[in-house]
């Protein structure tokens, strides 16, 4: 099929990321993903929630928001609860996935995961680019003699995959999102772990054939998204 900005099936977006966007911010990322854009900062705090106090361990975060003209017509502010609220609970998620929570000591990173421009995969770019910000933060905080070492354990980064008039796709902009009859959001690890997977049949149920070619198809575009990665984090040697 002939996609609306004529990639092929299993091509991701164009993919740019630009770091230390906002100077200010222990790190932080532009990200650019086709015509979604967004950015991803860090920030550092000497304390852990109340349930983490005495433990020794570190805690990483995230909040998430669109702006109001990162859509087509103006979308009013998002207040916490709801969509807001699952959408940081699973790039926390997936950060906490990356990282050795006790290496850090009793200490809170914080990533806002602002949404500037909105085609789709809003969610799964705030993991790419939160991951990227993340490792930035801690790089210049052990550069800094903060910490001695960087705690992020494994690469993090995530895609979306859906059926599309029957077709299997990669990182769908939204008006395939808008049109998939099977959605999924795909979370993994650079070592081939999965973190999170959501699923969901908007038209039609799927089968395990189709989840199996939809995982596969999702691993292929989150491996290039690992080797974008590792070309923006090389700015750090």
């Amino acid at each position: 099929m002939l996609r609306i900005d004529r990639r092929d099936a299993n091509d991701l977006r164009p993919v740019r990321m630009t770091l230390s966007y906002q100077k200010f911010a222990e790190g932080s990322v532009l990200v650019e993903l086709g015509r979604t854009v967004l950015v991803c900062a860090v920030t550092m705090e000497e304390k852990v929630p109340a349930f983490l106090k005495g433990s020794g361990e570190g805690w990483v975060t995230a909040e998430y928001s669109m702006l109001p003209r990162s859509t087509l017509t103006r979308t009013p502010r998002e207040r916490r609860g709801g969509r807001i609220e699952e959408i940081q609970r699973l790039i926390g998620r997936s950060l906490r996935a990356a990282t050795d929570l006790p290496a850090m000591g009793e200490r809170q990173m914080i990533v806002d995961c602002d949404v500037i421009q909105a085609d789709g995969g809003t969610r799964t770019a705030a993991i790419t680019g939160a991951y990227v910000a993340l490792y930035q933060a801690f790089h210049n905080l052990k550069k800094a003699g903060v910490m001695q070492t960087n705690p992020l354990i494994r690469m993090i980064a995530a895609t979306s995959v859906g059926i599309v008039d029957g077709v299997p796709l990669l990182d769908l902009c939204y008006e395939e999102d808008f049109r998939a009859q099977v959605d999924f959001n795909v979370v993994m690890t650079d070592r081939k772990e999965f973190v999170e997977i959501q699923g969901t049949a908007e038209h039609r149920p799927f089968t395990k054939s189709d989840t199996d070619g939809l995982l596969a198809l999702a691993q292929t575009g989150i491996e290039r998204l690992f080797r974008h990665q590792h070309q923006v984090l090389r700015e750090l040697a």
